[in-house]
Parts: C-alpha cells; sequence; structure tokens
C-alpha cells in the first residue's frame, strides 16, 4: 500500500487512484453487507455504485479526462439517488425509506472521505503523495501503539460498553507515538510545518479513536463481530481503515484551512 502511495509519483497518480478506489469499494461492500441481509444483492449493489461515483468521477478528473468534475459528480450522484428511490417503488419493502437511508449513509460514512483524501493528494493541482502518505503513517501508528500498549499496560476501558479492550492508557500511548512521529514527518517532509503535523496528529489521535469506536457501535448494533472476512486474523477492510475513514474529514477541513 506505501508502495502504491509513493510510487503513484511516477505515475501520475494512477495507482493512488486505483488503489483507494479499490479500498472505498471494499468498505462500502462490507459496511453494506452489515447493515443489509445476505439476500439482499440490490441494496449492496447500490451502496457501493452511489458510494464509489463521486470517487470515481474525481479521480478521472484529476488524471486529465475531459470534461468538468464537479457537475459531472453532481449529476450523476442526484440521478442514482432519485433512481433509487424510484426502485423502492416497485420493490415493495416494508422498509423503503430505511433502505434509501442506508444506503446514503454508507455513501457520507465511507464514499465521501475518500473523495476528500483524493483532493488531499491533488491539493497543489498535480498528484504529491506526502500529506497522505503522513496521514496514513500517523493512523497506523496511533493504532498500532494504542493496540499493544493497551494490551499491556491497559487497565482503564475507554467506552466499556462500546469497545470494552480499548483503554486510556492504550489510547495515551498511541498519542505519544503518534506525536513523535508527527515530528519525524516534519523533518522529512517540507510541504507542511511542524505545527500543521502535530495538529494532524490531533486530529488522528481524536477522530481515529472515534472513527474505531463508531465502527464498533455499528457491529454491535448488528450484532456482528468483524466487518468482513478478506483479512483473515484482522476483520475486515473496513475493520482496517475506520479510524482513517473517521479522520479525513477533519484533517481535509484542516488542510483547506491552512491553504
Amino acid at each position: 500500500m506505501l508502495g502504491g502511495i509513493i510510487g503513484a509519483q511516477y505515475f501520475h497518480g494512477i495507482p493512488f487512484v486505483v488503489l483507494f478506489g479499490i479500498i472505498s469499494a471494499l468498505s462500502l461492500w462490507e459496511y453494506a453487507g452489515i447493515v443489509f441481509p445476505d439476500s439482499d444483492v440490490f441494496h449492496k449493489l447500490a451502496t457501493a455504485v452511489i458510494g464509489l461515483l463521486p470517487y470515481v468521477f474525481l479521480g478521472l478528473y484529476h488524471l486529465n479526462c475531459p470534461g468538468s468534475c464537479l457537475p459531472a459528480i453532481l449529476y450523476a450522484s442526484m440521478i442514482a439517488t432519485f433512481m433509487l428511490f424510484t426502485s423502492e417503488l416497485y420493490a415493495q419493502s416494508e422498509v423503503p425509506f430505511r433502505n434509501v437511508g442506508m444506503v446514503l449513509l454508507g455513501a457520507i460514512y465511507v464514499g465521501l472521505p475518500f473523495v476528500l483524501l483524493n483532493l488531499i493528494a491533488y491539493e497543489s493541482g498535480t498528484y504529491d503523495y506526502r500529506t497522505v502518505l503522513g496521514l496514513t503513517l500517523l493512523t497506523w501508528t496511533n493504532d498500532t501503539a494504542a493496540y499493544i500498549l493497551g494490551k499491556r499496560f491497559g487497565k482503564t476501558p475507554l467506552m466499556p460498553k462500546i469497545s470494552p479492550k480499548k483503554t486510556w492508557e492504550g489510547s495515551v500511548g498511541g498519542a505519544f507515538f503518534t506525536f513523535l512521529s508527527a515530528w519525524g514527518l516534519s523533518e522529512l517532509f517540507s510541504n507542511l510545518l511542524l505545527f500543521d503535523w502535530l495538529v494532524l496528529g490531533v486530529l488522528v489521535v481524536v477522530f481515529g479513536s472515534y472513527g474505531d469506536l463508531v465502527e464498533s457501535m455499528l457491529k454491535r448494533s448488528y450484532n456482528i463481530k468483524d466487518s468482513g472476512k478478506l483479512l483473515p486474523g484482522h476483520g475486515g477492510v473496513l475493520d482496517r481503515f475506520d479510524a482513517f475513514i473517521y479522520m479525513l474529514p477533519f484533517a481535509a477541513t484542516y488542510l483547506l484551512w491552512i491553504r
């Protein structure tokens, strides 16, 4: 994955767009698998398609495909959404608006953060891997350190009703190593100041942790342990990227503000 992010610098960003397009599609499919029963293939596909449309159009735009990006995203998303409403007229479901709502929630909760990641990567007009790589490393550092230190020293549950294994001790340890990594990134990359990397570190620690908890809350609501089985021993793709996804809107907002 890291190779795809860095290597995309030499291929006009194409590997990056493809890589995170696949991750987005798999995450959307797993989300749909949680909120819709196994037999409901239509709504699973609708979730993946509607959630992925903005990313695809924006990716094509950044790869210099012809046409204006934003109108295409708006029109395609609106048409797909209204076609979904129309399909519910014929499906004769007992909960049509619940179905539509869960599809659109997937597009917002899972799909849109990857659109923002695309904007971050192409913020300067051309692909730049540094901020994307930094956010990825900060998130992985926080997750890994919080898990290891929480398992070794954790005694005080963070939110026992939602995720009893997550502890305050692990969270503090994760924060320490995340801030240390933020300092290292400021020494390695010149595109952001030390202060900016530290702010991004704070956003990763706070909202990345919330992302873990929100996905745990989603899984508990449907009485499942993992979002999928694609990564043996690690659950699903959404399990691996829940913190990263949840943090992205806040990081993108900050990066837009400082520009």
